[in-house]
C-alpha cells in the first residue's frame, strides 16, 4: 500500500490493535507522519447510512454523547456565526446546528445516516449526500467536525466543501490528533488498545492536516490544539486502563484547571483535537 498523502510505501506500524476489526493494522508514514490504517476496504457504499458507525446507540445517547462538544464548539464559534449561512457536514443529530440556529441567518446539515434524519426539524435543512446540495447552493461557514477522518479521500470532500463556500467565507474542519497526550507523551498501551477504530481510516498532525488542505488547493489560515478531555480523564488512563475518568472523577476538574492543562499540551503539541480554520 502507499501512503495517501505523499504515495510512500514505508511505514512504521502503530502500538495498538484495531478494536473492532483486529485485522487491521495502524500505520504510521516514515516519510510524512501520516497515520493510516492499512485499507479502507470495510467500508463499503452505504456503511455510514446504515448506522453502521452507531450499532448500538440510541439517539437519545447519540444526543447525550455530543452535548459537550456541541456546546464547546457553538462557545468558540458563536461570534463567527452571527448572521451567516452556515453549513455543517456530518450534522448528527443536528444538535450543534440547533445551537447556530440561535445567532446564524440560516442552517443545513449533511447527514448519511438515515435514522438520524428524524431528528430534524424547526427550520435545519437537510441534505442526505453533498452530491444532494443544489449546485446553486452557497455558505458563509461550513463545519465538519470529525469527519474526515471516517473519508476514503479527505482531500476530495475538502474540495467539495469549498466549492459551496462564498467569497470569504471558512470551512472550518475538526479531527483527532495522531500526538494524543495518552498515545504520545504518557504511551498508555490500554488507551492505544482502546482508541483505534475501524471507522478512522485517518489520524492527523498539524503538519499533515495541512498538506491535505493543501492539496485540495485551499490555504489552513490557522490550526489550533484542542483539548476534549480533561486532566481526570487522563488520571484515570494511568490509573485504571479504562475511559470514563471525566465522568467518575470530575470533581477534580475546573474551568481553570483544564484551560491550564490544555495550554500545556498545546505547546507541547499533545492535545487530542486539531481544529483547522481553512481558507479559499
Amino acid at each position: 500500500m502507499r501512503c495517501y498523502l505523499c504515495g510512500s510505501c514505508d511505514f512504521t506500524p502503530r502500538k495498538g490493535v484495531v478494536r473492532d476489526n483486529p485485522a487491521l493494522h495502524v500505520l504510521e508514514c516514515k516519510s510524512c507522519g501520516l497515520v493510516q490504517l492499512d485499507s479502507s476496504a470495510h467500508i463499503q457504499p452505504g456503511h455510514y447510512e446504515s448506522s453502521n458507525m452507531h450499532p448500538d446507540e440510541s439517539l437519545e445517547r447519540w444526543i447525550a454523547g455530543t452535548a459537550p462538544d456541541d456546546d464547546r464548539r457553538y462557545a468558540a464559534l458563536e461570534e463567527s456565526l452571527a448572521g451567516k449561512r452556515v453549513l455543517d457536514f456530518g450534522s448528527g443529530t443536528g444538535e450543534f446546528l440547533r445551537r447556530a440556529a440561535r445567532v446564524a441567518a440560516s442552517v443545513a446539515g449533511v447527514e448519511p445516516e438515515r435514522r438520524a434524519h428524524q431528528l430534524y426539524r424547526d427550520g435545519i435543512q437537510l441534505f442526505p449526500s453533498l452530491e444532494a446540495i443544489p449546485a446553486t447552493a452557497a455558505f458563509d461557514v461550513i463545519t465538519a467536525f470529525h469527519v474526515l477522518e471516517h473519508l476514503a479521500d479527505p482531500r476530495e470532500a475538502l474540495k467539495s466543501l469549498a466549492a459551496y463556500l462564498n467569497p470569504g467565507g471558512r470551512l472550518i474542519v475538526e479531527v483527532p490528533s495522531a500526538s494524543d497526550a495518552l498515545l504520545t507523551l504518557y504511551d498508555s498501551d490500554a488507551f492505544s488498545r482502546f482508541t483505534y477504530w475501524s471507522a478512522h481510516l485517518f489520524l492527523f498532525t498539524p503538519e499533515t492536516i495541512r498538506r491535505v488542505i493543501e492539496q485540495a488547493g485551499l490555504r489552513a489560515a490557522a490550526i489550533e490544539q484542542v483539548q476534549r478531555y480533561p486532566l481526570s480523564n487522563h488520571l484515570y488512563w494511568l490509573s485504571h486502563q479504562k475511559p470514563g475518568g471525566h465522568e467518575r472523577w470530575g470533581f477534580l476538574d475546573s474551568p481553570a484547571l483544564h484551560a491550564a492543562y490544555t495550554a500545556a499540551l498545546a505547546a507541547a503539541g499533545k492535545c487530542d483535537t486539531l481544529v483547522a480554520h481553512i481558507e479559499r
